[in-house]
């Protein structure tokens, strides 16, 4: 079996035999850089991930949409278990970035876009992104693999029953769900949203707090974001719901990482990834269960 760097090289969109090199960051697939003649590009190779809900034909019409709509870049080559998409030179964010005001006045723009103006782009079958259903089928998974955080998920799905409770009834749109910082690129002129694995339809609640507690922004950020993204005051009820997906989102990337603990071939730290999520979700349940 070809390594993914060989299945990168092998690729039939090279018009000559290129050298690819690694792009380090990325926990869900191995991408490569690859220049051929005066261009870049980043090849992604990956597979399905049906433990955590990644199917590629997915990750491939939301990046198809995605720069349709002007957020993302080109997808110049497709097919099964690789993609081929223009790289873009400019800075990618830390979670400091993020945290800049003025950045985030930027990004809210692009996200708005994603949700409304994205899937009038989209073509083919889409998949949904709830997180509470993902926290279920993770714990079922977690349970198959006997897993040293059995002991933890009755008391973690007690909280993701009450959680989804309390959002409640949704506006659906299409979301990214994986809002790190390393997902957004700024080239100077504008912010671009990259990797969609993950995307699919949610609720803006969802990629709001997602953004919120990845970056762990100031609750006044947090109060802005809502403020400006729904064009009202923020209620009390709201702010409920919304403190209700942040722990979710919280949630869903600890158990997301609990499971990559096992999973994953990638070479990185998970069990501590898993840590240091739990210890932000176990704060913001800590908060939520104030309010």
């Amino acid at each position: 079996m070809p390594t993914p760097k060989e299945r990168a090289a092998a690729l039939p969109f090279w018009s000559q035999p290129v050298d690819p090199q690694p792009l380090h960051g990325g926990i869900t697939n191995t991408n490569f850089v690859v220049q051929q003649g005066g261009e870049k590009f980043v090849v992604r190779i990956g597979s399905d991930i049906p433990v955590h809900g990644v199917m590629r034909f997915n990750e491939l019409a939301a990046s198809q949409a995605a720069h349709a709509c002007g957020i993302s870049p080109e997808v110049v080559y497709a097919e099964p278990g690789a993609m081929v998409i223009r790289f873009l030179e400019g800075k990618t964010f830390s979670e400091e970035d993020i945290r800049n005001n003025e950045t985030l006045q930027r990004i809210l723009p692009v996200l708005q876009r994603c949700h409304h103006e994205l899937p009038r782009a989209l073509e083919g079958p889409v998949l949904a992104f709830w997180p509470f259903w993902v926290m279920r089928s993770y714990t079922s998974q977690l349970r198959k693999d006997n897993s040293r955080v059995v002991p933890t998920l009755p008391h973690l799905m007690e909280c993701n029953d009450k959680l989804e409770a309390t959002v409640g009834t949704i506006e659906v749109v299409f979301g990214h769900n994986d809002l790190l910082g390393g997902n957004f690129i700024d080239n100077g002129e504008r912010i671009w949203m990259i990797d969609w694995d993950y995307a699919g339809l949610t609720s803006p609640l969802f990629d709001l707090s997602n953004l919120a507690s990845n970056n762990e922004l100031s609750e006044e950020q947090e109060r802005w974001l809502l403020e400006n993204y729904f064009e009202k005051d923020v209620t009390d009820h709201l702010w409920l719901r919304y403190s209700a997906m942040k722990c979710a989102s919280l949630l869903r990337e600890t158990m997301w990482s609990m499971v990559s603990e096992i999973h994953s071939s990638i070479d990185f730290d998970y069990v501590a990834y898993t840590n240091k999520n739990l210890e932000r979700f176990e704060a913001a349940w800590a908060s939520f269960q104030k309010l």
